[in-house]
């Protein structure tokens, strides 16, 4: 019995260790799949036709053929980039000083941005300014808004960045209308004012998510829309609202989470300019009524706001027209400025099935280069070594030294061009 009892006793102990450790494995696992850390660094996916510009900005731009490489622990899970984009904006956030603009649209809106001017010389030694459009109910406060534009300052750029209408809380509507996911009449009034101000500058134009779409809507409703435009860079838009649709109601990538909680932000928004938008005092729209802001009150997805509200501002009759017409895909070819559109593979907000929009607009065409980097979420793209990000991201770099790379580029063209008209001029 004695020795039976010897024999038996260190199986029990064996048997708690080996749950203890199938524990540890388990949790092990789950944290590697959910963090990512198998996934590699590496320089992001190139989509682009070979043409001299192509050449050049390769050569010209270390960051698209340089490793991406997010923090080590967390930076490679889109979700945590995402996660803290949207609840921390940024690391040390600077305070650049601007001045803000007032501009009267001609139905009676107050459209504002704020006036970034330059902190040193600019690369090519001449006036350039960049006209910035943020993402969904964001403006010139926003710390990553701010990040950038002292970045830019710093490399010689003027910068205006639009506030979407009704987006700055102690900025009042003075029109029963807010910004929609593509309307571009407060962006071409920004830009209309930087060409008259400054009749020497030229101009790089920026979007962040939706911001992306208006800029690119922009640029294609008109050739006169591009004069003295330099380039166009978009960051994370999704292109299409109506392919995007039905993925963002679906709970892969977490998509309808987010979408709860973007709609939520956007009901508070428009909840806090009720009295203008739904109130008697005012001309609302015909269509905008009282039953609109009961259902408003019940949302939990963007759709059901753009349906019930946002596309009334414009009188578009269905949701399907709204988002047809708003996105810029239809104006996206219309584009012959160059064009940078950068989204990443992880981003959980845009389906990857919607990127084959940007892959086929850059094969087609020399003047438009896809980056897709393997890492970066919605707008994150935070770098550092290990656990902390650093101030600034790779977007913020990338963006600045893809509109260096342009400005040098076409001081190239002009220096060319006049070099062949004085030696044609002297024969």
């Amino acid at each position: 019995l004695k020795m039976s009892a010897m024999l038996e006793t260190p199986e029990l102990p064996a048997v708690f260790d080996g749950v203890k450790l199938a524990a540890v494995a388990a949790v092990l696992y789950v944290i590697v799949r959910c963090l990512n850390l198998k996934s590699p660094t590496a320089p992001p996916e190139l989509i682009y036709q070979d043409s001299a510009l192509a050449r050049f900005l390769l050569k010209s731009c270390p960051l698209l053929t340089k490793e991406y490489v997010p923090p080590l622990i967390w930076g490679k899970s889109g979700h945590i980039q995402t996660a803290l984009y949207g609840k921390m904006g940024r690391v040390r956030s600077p305070h650049p000083y601007g001045l803000r603009k007032y501009l009267t649209m001609p139905d009676g809106a107050t459209a504002t941005f704020d006036l970034f001017e330059p902190q040193s010389e600019h690369c090519i030694g001449e006036d350039v300014t960049m006209v910035i459009c943020p993402g969904i109910a964001n403006h010139s406060e926003k710390q990553y808004i701010r990040t950038f534009v002292d970045y830019a300052q710093k490399n010689g750029y003027r910068c205006a960045v639009l506030n979407h209408l009704g987006a700055l809380p102690n900025i009042e509507l003075t029109s029963p209308r807010m910004f929609t996911y593509g309307c571009t009449w407060e962006f071409g009034a920004m830009v209309n004012y930087i060409k008259k101000t400054y009749p020497q500058t030229q101009l790089v134009v920026v979007g962040f998510s939706l911001g992306g779409n208006i800029v690119c809507k922009y640029l294609g409703e008109s050739q006169a829309n591009q004069e003295r435009v330099l380039c166009c860079v978009s960051v994370c838009q999704g292109y299409s609202a109506l392919r995007a649709q039905e993925t963002f109601m679906q709970w892969d990538q977490c998509r309808r989470f987010y979408n709860f909680l973007m709609a939520d932000n956007m009901k508070k928004i428009i909840l806090s300019h009720r009295q203008v938008l739904f109130g008697d005092n005012m001309k609302k729209p015909q269509s905008l009524s009282d039953a609109d802001l009961s259902k408003l009150y019940t949302a939990t997805s963007l759709m059901q706001i753009d349906d019930n509200v946002m596309r009334k501002f414009h009188g578009y009759g269905s949701l399907k027209e709204y988002y047809e017409e708003e996105s810029c895909l239809h104006y996206l070819h219309r584009i012959y400025v160059p064009l940078l559109l950068v989204n990443a593979a992880d981003d959980p907000l845009v389906h990857e099935s919607l990127l084959s929009i940007p892959r086929a607009l850059s094969e087609k065409r020399e003047n438009v280069m896809h980056v897709l980097p393997l890492h970066g979420g919605h707008l994150g793209f935070f770098e550092g070594s290990v656990l902390f990000p650093e101030p600034l991201t790779w977007m913020d770099k990338l963006v600045v030294q893809y509109a260096n790379a342009i400005c040098q580029w076409e001081k190239t063209k002009s220096h060319c061009s006049d070099t062949e008209q004085a030696v044609s001029g002297q024969e």
